[in-house]
């Protein structure tokens, strides 16, 4: 019987939650969590568990891949898949993350699951099957089964449909296939445009992605009376992070007073950002969010004034749909101060 292996985070490896999320990579022998979901439809067995923390692949990804890699050296592998990871940032990320690894590595065949608002599956859906699943963990049995189906074929050495039909990512590839109604291109073509022109829904067979593009804002005339803000994805907080800020795949933010703040303090101020050694900033959170800098060059009467507050999330991971929510919840803020400006700073 072939063989497979599953990858799950700390969570569903019934380790804990957010207080686990530091976990290092451990292999267990047989079924753990989701495994006993998978093993009742799989045509394969599934041998072994590896679990592995969000944080911990997040934060130190060379180690905890290579230590997962070193841990499957030895081992039968037919098929290796991993979560799934509903809309949950960090996790998605990390089974995009592994299974790209495998699959270089080893040459098996990788499946995954992930939302549509998972970070990982835009990074990751070129690389690997990624099957469109749920927002939230009781959508497990479904996306399970989604997953389970599509494995089987790929075992079984069945030919795998389209995106459409098997119900993972578009991988941007194209490859010509018969039609079972052997219509040829021009009645095709000509019936879509007849459905165009009488307003009726058709798909095309080309699908163009549609790009958010935003206008670019109009430049500051007079920057001496310019009132100017802050905004930083690079995790900058206090301390005590308040806001409870996420180190990846954000959804909150957090707005700290800076009115008569010469320069941000290492052991007032730290980052939280997964993304980066913190060291730096954690000892001067001003290369992040420079308000030394800006509170010299408004000495100096470069611009007007500095709105009373800088605005923090992390970038990480965070989906567009997150990061274009609270930038709504952060405007109405400068608006109502009349900020003319934001310096964004990037990590």
């Amino acid at each position: 019987m072939k063989k497979a292996i599953l990858y799950i985070n700390q969570f569903f490896g019934q380790i804990g939650g957010e207080d686990k999320a530091d976990f290092a990579p451990e292999i267990r022998v047989g079924k753990v969590g989701p495994a006993l979901e998978f093993a009742k439809s799989l045509d394969a067995e599934l041998t072994h568990t590896i679990i592995c923390g969000d944080n911990f692949m997040g934060s130190q990804t060379e180690e905890a891949v290579a230590t997962i890699l070193g841990m499957l050296e030895d081992k039968e592998m037919d098929l290796f898949i991993a979560g799934p990871a509903f809309q949950a940032g960090r996790y998605g990320v990390a089974c995009g993350t592994i299974c790209k690894a495998v699959a270089e590595k080893f040459g098996v065949p990788v499946v995954t699951s992930m939302n549509v608002e998972n970070p990982g599956a835009e990074m990751f859906k070129k690389d690997m099957y990624i099957l469109q699943g749920g927002n939230i963990a009781s959508k497990m049995r479904q996306d399970v089964k989604a997953m389970v189906s599509l494995a089987n074929k790929i075992l079984r050495g069945e030919e795998v449909g389209s995106a459409d039909e098997e119900g993972y990512f578009g991988r941007g590839i194209r490859r010509q296939v018969w039609r079972a109604d052997a219509k040829p291109a021009s009645e095709r073509m000509v019936e879509m445009l007849v459905k165009k022109l009488n307003g009726e829904p058709f798909q095309t067979e080309l699908p163009i992605p549609k790009l958010d593009r935003v206008p670019i804002a109009a430049a500051i005339k007079d920057l001496k009376s310019a009132r100017i803000a802050l905004v930083t994805t690079g995790g900058i907080v206090p301390v005590d992070n308040p806001d409870k800020i996420q180190s990846a795949s954000a959804t909150r933010w957090g707005r700290y007073n800076i009115d008569q703040v010469a320069a941000l303090k290492g052991g007032e101020y730290k980052t939280i950002h997964a993304g980066f050694d913190p060291a730096a900033a954690d000892a001067d959170p001003n290369v992040i969010t420079p308000v030394d800098a800006l509170q010299v060059l408004l000495k100096e009467g470069v611009y007007g004034s500095l709105h009373p507050y800088f605005y923090s999330t992390v970038g990480t991971g965070t989906t567009q749909a997150e990061a274009q929510r609270m930038a709504q919840e952060i405007v109405p803020y400068l608006q109502e101060d009349k900020v003319d400006g934001v310096i964004m700073v990037s990590t």
